[in-house]
């Protein structure tokens, strides 16, 4: 069963002219995916979550959590929620906050103390929430979608402010929770930390998919390999021809980097024999790889959108 499942959902505000916030979107979340939703300003990203959450209603199409539909409210009895921008009343205490949203969650005081510990919050249980810091009050904003002991948790940008240790314990929190099994769908614009925790992200674009997959895979750059050796001599390279290139830097110790350009596996295999019969000691071999920002920037920057 399918965390999240949407086919065709889709959001148009009525207005003159009507505003269309989603085209019609399939999307499919596994459980235990740490999923990221991508996209710049405008693109559709929050109406999704509202629609997920049952916020607003869609115009078209459907969408399931764990197999209910998101139009009843079952479906979010084990759903959590951070909402980017949370505010918590400052004359409150990090105890007597996760007090209040118990009882509103129907629940009693036996899970303030745990949450607080989870969250790495127990030394400030009883600090006034106003002296927190962003960091703080981002931890303190996780325990309270947490209350509920939910499978699934939506987080609008968790990191947002927080200075890098802040980050660091938030993106461990994090994996702690999905390495449990726990669905994490994560909207943000911190780019790099959405690479760092997510198996698998989508961006919108204009209301539209424009790209679904595994990090791994979309930000592989093709036919390309970082190769780490022995300094190659320009007799055997140039038998490659513009199959290997220097990487820029120039070598490391008695290390040196080159791309390697290889149209399959065969290829790459013919090419590191080559290199190894003339004596070359390979130490590395990995994909060529750009990072989630630069695809995101050729994504959102390029006329059209596709899905592929």
């Amino acid at each position: 069963m399918l965390a999240i499942q949407t086919r065709g959902l889709a959001k148009t505000y009525p207005g003159r002219p009507p505003v269309v916030a989603l085209r019609p979107l399939d999307l499919q979340v596994e459980p235990g995916e740490l999923f990221g939703l991508l996209g710049p300003n405008g693109a559709g990203k929050t109406t999704l979550v509202k629609l997920l959450l049952g916020i607003v209603h869609p115009s078209e199409g459907t969408a399931t959590l764990f197999g209910t539909s998101i139009r009843q409210p079952e479906a979010r009895r084990t759903v959590g929620f951070l909402p980017e921008n949370h505010r918590f009343p400052g004359y409150l205490t990090a105890r007597q906050t996760l007090s209040l949203f118990a009882r509103m969650a129907g629940h009693d005081d036996s899970r303030t103390d745990r949450l607080l510990d989870r969250v790495r919050l127990a030394d400030a249980a009883d600090r006034k929430v106003k002296t927190f810091s962003k960091g703080m009050m981002q931890r303190l904003g996780i325990a309270q979608a947490l209350m509920s002991d939910p499978r699934l948790v939506f987080l609008d940008e968790p990191t947002d402010g927080v200075d890098p240790v802040g980050r660091r314990e938030i993106r461990d929190l994090l994996l702690e929770l999905a390495a449990e099994g726990v669905t994490l769908f994560l909207n943000s614009h911190l780019l790099s930390e959405i690479e760092r925790v997510c198996t698998r992200v989508a961006i919108l674009k204009e209301g539209e998919l424009v790209r679904d997959g595994t990090v791994a895979s979309l930000t592989e750059t093709g036919r390309a390999w970082r190769l780490r050796s022995t300094p190659i001599a320009a007799p055997v390279a140039d038998a490659l021809g513009a199959t290997l290139l220097p990487a820029p830097g120039g070598p490391t110790g008695d290390l040196a980097g080159y791309t390697l350009h290889a149209d399959d596996r065969r290829a790459l295999n013919d090419a590191l024999d080559h290199l190894r019969t003339h004596g070359v000691e390979v130490e590395s071999v990995e994909p060529l790889r750009q990072s989630l920002e630069d695809l995101f920037v050729e994504v959102v920057s390029a006329p059209g959108a596709s899905s592929d």
